[in-house]
């Protein structure tokens, strides 16, 4: 089994799976079943999207239960029948009889959402059949959003469909401009009605820049023909994130530069202070109640949202001061990630980004959102639900459901507790139908949780079969342990982890005529939205105020990292038994290609700790020996990449994400061999001028 690049889209759309019938399964006692003889259908004067989501139900028991059924605008014995009610708090409800089933939904977008639920049972039952007696469902959340699993702002029908199916109900669209996304042209009305033919909703994610004070005498005209204009055209977009990083301004807090991070350099000289994109200042507020106020005097009905992912290491004192000034109007994004005070040993290692290797957030996360809510702000979580972080930067999905299910429970908590109420289920990450999008949907409702490991069971013999379920499980398990002993560092995240075993191994000694630095370009797609800029390729820590120093950490980290590449191999033997299917197959190349990433960062550590070692060597004798050292790892990693092959031809996914594009296929792989061979050509000059 190979496939090419992009291969996987078509997997992607297919959100009904064809033969997913058990053979034998029929009714058992308080179920009822659905047979060739039913019908299915709605009143003739339903709303379209009512009438798209009982064909779209005719197309899954046909796809996947084997089952020809005939529509109706008649209801009666052996229908299926949907219908509105408003008397319906929220959410759906469903009337089982033996003959009849009836499917109710509060509103029209609740249509697709309903059939889904009953898909998803099915499926995991292996047979059309369902519970008999009434069931309601009630989501908790306003929204779960995404980005675009295929690729970053594109959105066409089939993506659509699919992001409906996988459990999310809003998308995200990163715009730049007036029809303008990250990626070019884009209609953005048509996007907002096509999606909601399947009651998904439209957010716009702000790239628009204002670097203006709202002190300034033209402010409100700055901001008005921005963002005024912007929604003028935009009259049924649903909300807009605003995010500190895309939304610098001339702060006059001293605390800050008051210039963008890329100008805060004076004379050569860079100023240390941060930039206010990364800070809260005692000015920011204002500066979003401009925003608020141009917005909301063109549309008061949209939700603007602003995420404070951003000031995740500022100081908390400051943070919660801002949560108080803020405008009542505004909505707070809360990052689980942020301010998480991870150790390893004896060192202080915080995640400094998207990972799963915390599942529930610190104390500060909880303070922030006891302050917004006691400031009577709403609240909604930046959460990563969808399985995908930067844990490893270019896979479909963090195969370790037992991290993501204690992350959804907590969630249920923080609503109970905080009322935070909707979900930033991913970044441009994207999203992958997977374990994490189920157990993303089956924590999502307000009165009522399965068993979940009865569900996980469920989950790994409808996707794997039932000889291979137990060895998947056992995957599962050991790969959400091995999780504990990741490192989530900076440079790990921006670099090894990001790309995997494509990451090049530079040799530090600069044997130049040029004298240029040794930073690598990574190569990537031209149109990448942000490709090679958010890939570093020179390793070495990337120190931070709260994090102890790499030459500390490091030998703690190894040491933590070889406990999880133990527990990684063990988890893929597992996986290796369950690849009797395409589906296992591509189960056990992912846990292969996390396996090898998990040596590259072992290996990248090693790598740089040598070389340092090499640069204080107290004689030639002394450097040959660590030569020897770096040029026998080299050839190691080597080997690495060239057993990854396999993994990355099997699942085309692996290997790509869709701000990077792909940075981790056969050609890159190929290219961090050549890379590595050119490092050990250098590593024999130096051999020679040791020698000298």
């Amino acid at each position: 089994m190979k496939e090419k690049n992009y291969d996987f889209r078509a997997r992607h759309w297919q959100y009904h799976k064809p033969a997913m019938r058990q053979s034998g399964r029929t009714a058992r006692s308080g179920e009822m079943e659905i047979t060739s003889d039913w019908q299915i259908g709605c009143p003739a004067d339903a709303p379209q999207i009512i009438q798209n989501a009982v064909r779209d139900f005719q197309d899954y028991l046909w796809v996947s239960m084997d089952l020809s059924l005939k529509t109706t605008h008649t209801d009666g014995k052996k229908v299926i029948f949907m219908t509105i009610d408003p008397a319906l708090e929220r959410g759906f409800a469903f009337d089982a009889e033996p003959e009849h089933l009836a499917v109710t939904i509060a509103d029209p977008k609740m249509a697709y959402r309903a059939f889904i639920y009953l898909e998803d049972s099915m499926n995991l039952e292996g047979a059309p059949v369902f519970a008999l007696g009434k069931t309601s469902r009630k989501p908790i959340y306003r929204y779960r959003e995404v980005h675009s699993g295929c690729g970053i702002d594109e959105y066409p029908d089939t993506e659509l469909a699919a992001t409906i199916h996988a459990g999310y109900d809003g998308i995200v669209l990163m715009l730049k401009g007036a029809d303008v996304s990250t990626m070019g042209p884009v209609n953005v009305n048509d996007l907002i009605e096509r999606a909601e033919n399947f009651g998904i909703q439209v957010k716009i994610y702000n790239y628009l820049q204002t670097f203006v004070h709202p002190d300034d005498a033209d402010a409100e005209k700055v901001f008005d023909a921005a963002y005024g204009d912007l929604f003028r055209r935009y009259p049924k977009v649903a909300s807009v994130m605003l995010l500190g990083e895309s939304l610098e301004f001339p702060s006059k807090d001293p605390h800050t530069t008051g210039k963008k991070y890329n100008e805060s350099i004076v004379d050569g000289i860079p100023d240390t202070r941060i930039s206010p994109g990364w800070y809260p200042c005692y000015d920011y507020p204002a500066y979003l109640a401009c925003i608020e106020k141009a917005i909301h005097k063109v549309n008061p009905d949209i939700d603007i949202i602003y995420s404070i992912y951003n000031f995740g290491h500022a100081p908390l004192d400051k943070r919660l001061e801002f949560l108080e000034k803020l405008n009542k109007k505004i909505e707070i994004n809360v990052c689980i990630e942020s301010s998480n005070d991870h150790r390893i040993e004896s060192w202080h290692t915080p995640v400094m980004d998207y990972s799963c290797a915390i599942t529930r957030p610190s104390e500060e996360f909880d303070i922030q959102c006891e302050k917004a809510a006691q400031c009577g702000l709403t609240l909604s979580v930046n959460c990563n639900s969808a399985g995908i972080g930067w844990d490893f930067g270019c896979v479909p999905v963090v195969p370790a459901p037992y991290r993501w299910l204690k992350r959804n429970l907590f969630m249920r908590e923080a609503y109970f507790k905080w009322h935070v109420d909707a979900q930033y289920a991913t970044h441009h990450m994207g999203w992958w139908a997977s374990v994490a999008a189920d157990l993303g949907k089956w924590t999502s409702w307000e009165n009522y949780e399965p068993d979940y490991e009865t569900l996980l069971q469920k989950i790994a013999v409808r996707d794997y079969g039932k000889e291979a379920a137990p060895h998947v499980m056992a995957a599962w398990k050991l790969w959400s342990d091995a999780m504990d002993f990741y490192v989530a560092s900076n440079e790990d995240q921006y670099g090894p982890w990001r790309v995997g075993p494509a990451y090049p191994f530079i040799f530090r000694p600069n044997i130049t005529q040029t004298l240029l630095g040794k930073e690598i370009k990574f190569p990537t797609a031209p149109h990448a939205h942000f490709g090679w800029q958010i890939i570093k390729t020179f390793y070495e820590p990337f120190e931070n105020a709260r994090q102890s120093p790499g030459f500390l950490r490091y030998p703690a980290e190894l040491r933590s990292l070889e406990k999880m590449l133990d527990l990684w191999e063990r988890g893929y033997a597992e996986a290796k038994k369950a690849a009797t299917t395409p589906e296992g197959e591509r189960f056990a190349a992912l846990g292969h290609f996390i396996r090898n990433s998990i040596k590259t960062t072992i290996h990248i550590k090693k790598w740089y700790l040598l070389n340092m070692k090499l640069q204080t060597a107290s004689g030639a004798d002394e450097g040959l020996k660590i030569l020897d050292e770096i040029e026998s790892l080299a050839k190691i990693e080597i080997e690495n990449a060239r057993d990854t092959f396999s993994a990355v031809e099997t699942d085309s996914r692996i290997g790509w994400e869709p701000s990077m594009e792909y940075v981790c296929d056969a050609w890159h792989l190929d290219w961090k061999i050549r890379q590595v061979e050119s490092a050990l050509r250098e590593i024999e000059t130096y051999r020679k001028m040791l020698q000298l």
